[in-house]
């Protein structure tokens, strides 16, 4: 039996993870819970998981976290109690959304854990302190991420010698095939209605933007050890395809399934084994048609973004990551429209300074996100105020025309 600890466990992925543990209870054991501020959620799970350990990462919430369990649970708070439920079991499930993860991933690595990885913006920001990680016994990554736990799976048809290229799909979002135009007035609501996946606020957000996909990129080539000019985004609507690899003699392997998480989480959990509940399976007469086509870069310039912080190297996909979540942020609490995205990321980009000078750190990823998250509250605040004005002067342009209209 494998001991689990689930970190982010009252999110998305989090409460998907229980449902597949439950499905399989001869196979693991919930030693640990964790979730930043969903005390009550947490709480629920614990008395039904009755794990060893249970964190909260506002360590202000502890006393009240505790209350609400029964005896015999320890209770942690704080970054440094994330980091120890990544360290107590054999397998963690990093489902943290955000920077926030970076703790927990180096955790888990550190302490020689295999790491079921759902938060991406961890290896984006802390690659070559996450590479290094790896170099402890026992640490491993088995990806979370839909895309890349099919890659994972497809390279296993072949040695890495012979992959010719990664093929990462993305469904393209709520506005594929729309224009700038189209695009110039989109609500929160609308952003957030994904096609094919349930999932939380800023990863949608990301998602409609492509700048979940280029993230994703990023997150391939470290994991993957795979050239940018040899990732390649392809649109694939219907979401079944969830990644392909090309092999140097023309084959190309993909893995398909109707979209549901909790095949990666299981596959994660499991592996080199598989569970035996089946996840997201094909009905194959009830299914029609596979498309697939380009990516629309000028409508979606986060895609090239991100190829850019990653080429970049260094801290730059730090400073990209950051970026993006104070942007999205700003989306979602309406300072911002969601076509000024890209703009607030672009304007940090620009304001890159490479100040690492020698071996990364994790002081130096930390300073990195504090800068560039100071840069990106500055672009929205200029972006707002321009906004402002431009919506003060539509609706002046409107009652302009109500008197012209009521005169004649």
């Amino acid at each position: 039996m494998r001991t689990v600890s689930l970190v982010g466990s009252t999110g998305s992925i989090g409460t998907q993870a229980v449902q597949v543990i439950e499905s399989a209870p001869e196979q693991f054991e919930v030693v640990a819970l964790a979730a930043n501020r969903s005390v009550e959620r947490l709480a629920a799970q614990a008395r039904a998981l009755r794990p060893k350990i249970v964190a909260v990462g506002d360590g202000s919430l502890t006393t009240a976290l505790s209350r609400l369990l029964p005896p015999g649970i320890e209770v942690v708070g704080g970054p440094e109690g994330l980091a120890h439920v990544a360290e107590v079991a054999d397998v963690v499930v990093n489902g943290v959304v955000g920077f926030a993860g970076l703790v927990v991933t180096m955790a888990a690595l550190q302490a020689g854990k295999r790491l079921a990885l759902a938060n991406k913006e961890s290896i984006i920001a802390g690659a070559p302190l996450v590479r290094e990680a790896l170099a402890t016994p026992g640490a491993e990554i088995v990806p979370v991420d839909s895309e890349h736990c099919a890659i994972h799976q497809c390279l296993r048809a072949g040695p890495r010698g012979a992959v010719s290229r990664i093929l990462l799909t993305a469904s393209g979002g709520p506005f594929r095939g729309r224009s700038r135009e189209d695009l110039a007035q989109v609500t929160v609501a609308q952003a957030l209605a994904h096609p094919t996946w349930s999932m939380g606020p800023k990863i949608s957000v990301d998602s409609s933007t492509l700048m979940n996909k280029g993230l994703e990129v990023i997150e391939a080539h470290v994991l993957f050890d795979v050239g940018f000019d040899d990732i390649e985004v392809v649109i694939h609507p219907q979401s079944i395809v969830h990644s392909m690899v090309a092999f140097t003699d023309g084959a190309v392997i993909a893995q398909l399934s109707h979209p549901d998480m909790r095949l990666p989480i299981g596959y994660a959990l499991c592996y080199p084994d598989r569970l035996p509940t089946g996840y997201g399976v094909i009905d194959w007469e009830a299914l029609s048609s596979l498309e697939f086509g380009a990516p629309d870069r000028e409508v979606f310039p986060c895609l090239d973004l991100a190829y850019r912080a990653g080429r970049h190297g260094g801290l730059m996909p730090a400073w990209l990551n950051a970026a993006n979540e104070v942007a999205v942020d700003a989306f979602l609490a309406g300072k911002i429209r969601w076509s000024s995205i890209p703009g607030v990321i672009e304007e940090v980009l620009g304001a890159y300074e490479d100040v690492l000078g020698g071996t990364m750190t994790i002081d130096a990823v930390l300073d990195a996100d504090a800068s560039a998250r100071r840069r990106a509250a500055e672009a929205v605040e200029a972006v707002e105020a321009v906004e402002a004005v431009e919506a003060v002067e539509a609706v002046e342009a409107v009652e302009a025309r109500s008197d012209q209209d009521r005169d004649s």
